[in-house]
């Protein structure tokens, strides 16, 4: 990991652990534990290709993006064929 990495990780932790005041070291600790756990296995991470870290690690993305791209294209064929039938309709 590259110091440009390991500091912007940094950055987008602490814009979101700031948001709040902690009265004990023990909800920092676990407030940090949330973010750690959002931050690899539900944030997409556009340098990753819009996946998850958790994903590539485990060797999830092409399975991921398979998926989405199955999910895109029955969603532009329902576009499609709604479309149609607005145009045909007179809409």
């Amino acid at each position: 990991m590259t110091q440009g990495k390991i500091e912007r990780y940094h950055r987008s932790m602490k814009s979101v652990i700031r948001l709040d005041n902690y009265y004990s070291p023990e909800e920092l600790e676990r407030e940090i534990g949330h973010f750690v756990d959002y931050y690899n296995n539900e944030r997409y991470h556009e340098a990753l290709d819009n996946v998850t870290p958790a994903d590539m690690y485990y060797g999830r993305a092409e399975e991921v993006r398979a998926k989405r791209e199955r999910i895109k294209r029955r969603t532009m064929r329902l576009r499609r064929r709604l479309y149609t039938e607005a145009v045909a309709a007179g809409v």
